[in-house]
């Protein structure tokens, strides 16, 4: 008697991200991270976390004799290319603007909105430079309680 097996169902899953977040700096680094997000499977109905990170002053790069940006100013500009970059996504979203040490926020922000997903470009640092000015998307990468997708140039 011979014994017939049914052949073996064969399903696709695809892993479904309700919530993403997007570490949005004034590059044009960030528009390939929005690039990358139409390769994701985001439904209308998932949310995209626009983050902006700004740097305490005095870790600014800029000399303090230099005048700078008003602080109302700069938050109204970047909000606005925020939302700029958010309508062009197929998936709602919010804008977190926050100030503080870029890593520790955007591992803050990952954990407020249970992320599924970092997306975080890499300005590609290598040797002394990134000993000297750090690597945010390496630590995102080593403390986010999420998987972390970092975005080269």
């Amino acid at each position: 008697m011979a014994v017939q097996m049914a052949p073996a169902k064969t399903t696709t899953k695809t892993a479904t991200l309700n919530t993403v977040l997007v570490a949005i700096d004034r590059t044009a680094l960030s528009l390939l991270e929005l690039d990358f997000l139409q390769f994701l499977s985001l439904r209308p109905d998932s949310l995209a976390v626009l983050a902006h990170v700004v740097s305490n002053p005095l870790e600014d790069s800029e000399p303090a004799d230099r005048p700078h940006e008003d602080s109302a100013d700069q938050y109204s500009a970047i909000e606005e290319q925020l939302e700029i970059l958010g309508d062009r996504l197929p998936c709602t979203y919010d804008i977190e603007i926050v100030k503080g040490d870029p890593a520790d926020e955007l591992v803050r922000l990952a954990n407020i909105y249970k992320s599924d997903l970092i997306v975080i470009g890499t300005r590609g640092l290598k040797g002394v430079d990134r000993v000297i000015k750090g690597s945010v998307s390496n630590q995102v990468l080593e403390t986010a309680p999420c998987s972390v997708l970092v975005v080269k140039q």
